[in-house]
């Protein structure tokens, strides 16, 4: 999946799959997670929230199954 980086204290680099609905977060500590069932305007309040390590801790982490991939 090709990832956009983003500037984030936390956050290096996201994806996103709109067809499958698969959000892949690359974090500044190299780790990369899959979650899935992520709506498509989740993925666009992420790209487009001031702080993206705030939103992802609001709408993201702890709310969707996730995968560790790296």
């Amino acid at each position: 999946m090709i990832r956009e980086p983003v500037r984030s204290s936390n956050l290096s680099s996201v994806g996103y799959d709109s067809d499958l609905q698969v959000l892949e977060i690359e974090f500044n500590s190299g780790s990369v997670y899959q979650y899935s069932g992520v709506p498509t305007h989740i993925h666009s309040g992420l790209m487009s929230a001031p702080s993206h390590g705030s939103y992802f801790h609001e709408h993201i982490k702890d709310r969707f199954p996730f995968v560790r991939v790296e």
